[in-house]
């Protein structure tokens, strides 16, 4: 299973982007409670759920900080 591409993140509308970030917590907390618990097949999905969260908050705080800045003026 290869790891995720950013880009299909930043496809994602804001809605979308916001519910794929809680998702991919409870898929953790999961993975966590399933590791804590010896119940976890497949330690390759932390690995994948990580980076997967990396992307996602990094493209939310790219929109924020160009939602934040100030319009550039041209001359």
């Amino acid at each position: 299973m290869p790891l995720p591409k950013i880009s299909e993140a930043r496809e994602l509308s804001d809605e979308k982007l916001v519910e794929e970030i809680i998702a991919t917590k409870k898929q953790l907390f999961q993975l966590r409670l399933q590791k804590a618990t010896r119940q976890l097949e497949k330690p390759h999905q932390f690995r994948h759920a990580r980076h997967r969260l990396a992307q996602l908050l990094t493209v939310e705080g790219e929109r924020k900080r160009a939602a934040n800045q100030p319009p550039k003026e041209e001359k």
